[in-house]
């Protein structure tokens, strides 16, 4: 069994990797980092943005440092994880599928919501479109709420 685990740095994709450590401890995990080489111009279109061969190195090396510390967290959750990054897809989500078929993900687990909300309400969540275009079994986890009193420090 093969778990892929999107991973954005968010506190939806973290919790995501506890639940799935917590839920699969032992199991074999790739956790997928994806960056997207677009931007939501102030219409909210998105638009591909070009960068310098350097510039282009430097996302390379954060996207795979970005996923080395996914792969840390499920490591540490109780997965055997294994880090991958995906540059430059047509969408994330459908990297996501790509990347799921090509290793014969038994589950794809993800967060809620990697992007701003106002970013999700104009171009669509990513959790949303796996959920909706998986042929495969997927976990959807909600960052955890704060407990009750709790305050933001």
């Amino acid at each position: 069994m093969t778990v892929l685990i999107a991973y954005d740095g968010s506190d939806d994709a973290k919790a995501a990797i506890a639940f799935a450590g917590t839920l699969l401890k032992g199991r074999r995990a790739v956790v997928l980092t994806v960056w997207e080489r677009a931007v939501l111009a102030p219409a909210g279109l998105m638009m591909a943005v070009g960068h310098s061969p350097a510039e282009d190195e430097a996302i390379s090396r954060a996207m795979a440092e970005l996923a080395a510390e996914g792969a840390e967290l499920a490591e540490q959750a109780g997965l055997d994880a294994t880090p991958r990054v995906e540059l430059d897809p047509i969408a994330v989500w459908s990297s996501i599928m790509d990347v799921a078929e090509e290793i014969d993900a038994t589950l794809i687990v993800t967060g809620t919501r990697g992007r701003g909300e106002l970013t999700s309400l104009l171009v669509g969540s990513t959790a949303n479109r796996v959920l909706h275009h998986a042929s495969r079994p997927v976990l959807v986890v909600p960052v955890p709420k704060p407990a009750p009193g709790a305050r933001d420090a």
